[in-house]
């Protein structure tokens, strides 16, 4: 009876791990010298696509210092003077995000910065999160469940966000990004990313 027990137990752990879903990607992106722009080049992951969006996106940043020795190679976005959008996609799979997605990332803003999550849907649908990662004195580790948030629709031309929408349609994701929704004042007033992990569904596309 106490075998029959555990064996019934670890049939359905096995069944609800299958539930859960796996590391989609991550990135954390390369320990090479600071460059304006960030750009491909700075990828880790070959299975990923970088893409950056807003008039002045070009100064979007891989920045890095010396000091402290412990200082990560990150997205930064104080030289950026307008509005701007960062986004990653897999080269040839699309996620499903909406049973038990997460998305995870280690950040640092300053100022009144709130990082937000981007999404980007197969039928061309961009959504911005109502949640974000506020002000921290020193990097943080942040775990978003994608079931809890709810969405606006991001106009991409302003990138600003636009009216609420219900319930959208998350099994088909095609790109994974990250905003402020606003320009960058320098040190004092920036949003800074050392990296992302994305879990949910691979899907082709």
């Amino acid at each position: 009876m106490r075998y029959f027990l555990w064996f019934f137990l670890l049939i359905q752990y096995s069944l609800f791990a299958q539930e859960r879903p796996q590391l989609f990607f991550r990135e954390d992106f390369k320990e090479t010298p600071a460059e304006i722009p960030v750009g491909q080049n700075h990828i880790n992951n070959t299975d990923v696509v970088i893409k950056l969006y807003g008039e002045d996106s070009g100064q979007i940043k891989k920045s890095h210092h010396d000091t402290p020795k412990d200082d990560p190679h990150y997205v930064w976005s104080g030289l950026c003077r307008s509005t701007w959008v960062v986004t990653l996609k897999h080269r040839s799979k699309q996620v499903d995000l909406s049973e038990f997605g997460k998305i995870k990332w280690r950040s640092k803003q300053s100022g009144f910065r709130h990082l937000r999550i981007v999404l980007k849907l197969a039928d061309g649908t961009w959504l911005v999160s109502d949640v974000s990662d506020g002000p921290s004195t020193d990097w943080r580790v942040r775990e978003f469940n994608i079931s809890d948030i709810k969405w606006k629709v991001l106009d991409m031309q302003l990138i600003a966000e636009t009216k609420p929408i219900q319930n959208p349609d998350l099994t088909k994701v095609e790109a994974i990004g990250w905003t402020d929704l606003m320009i960058g004042g320098n040190s004092d007033a920036c949003s800074r990313l050392d990296w992302i992990e994305v879990y949910g569904f691979a899907m082709d596309e």
